[in-house]
């Protein structure tokens, strides 16, 4: 076999193995990260598939964005089920 098609052959490989991952795990912080890394290994096999345009939005707003938007709401998830306050009601029940 040709290089090129062992090279195929992983990524298709990965993708399958991260995306199936992210639903087996039980944590929330890790299906996040998780699915930050099925963007960034979506965005190889845009590059593999010489489009490299859509790998850079696939990059900045799968991985990146998405991502970061994802990792703010499970800080706010996580302080919310700790039983504590937000800082914003602290302010006003005093």
């Amino acid at each position: 076999m040709a290089i090129d098609l062992w090279i195929d052959v992983i990524l298709c490989l990965s993708v399958l193995f991260v995306a199936s991952s992210i639903f087996l795990v039980k944590n929330t912080f890790s299906a996040i990260v998780l699915f930050i890394c099925l963007g960034l290994v979506v965005m190889f096999c845009w590059i593999r598939l010489n489009a490299i345009d859509v790998a850079i939005a696939e990059a900045a707003i799968g991985s990146g964005l998405t991502g970061a938007m994802l990792i703010a709401a499970w800080r706010k998830l996580a302080f919310n089920e700790s039983g504590d306050q937000p800082d914003e009601q602290k302010e006003k029940s005093e």
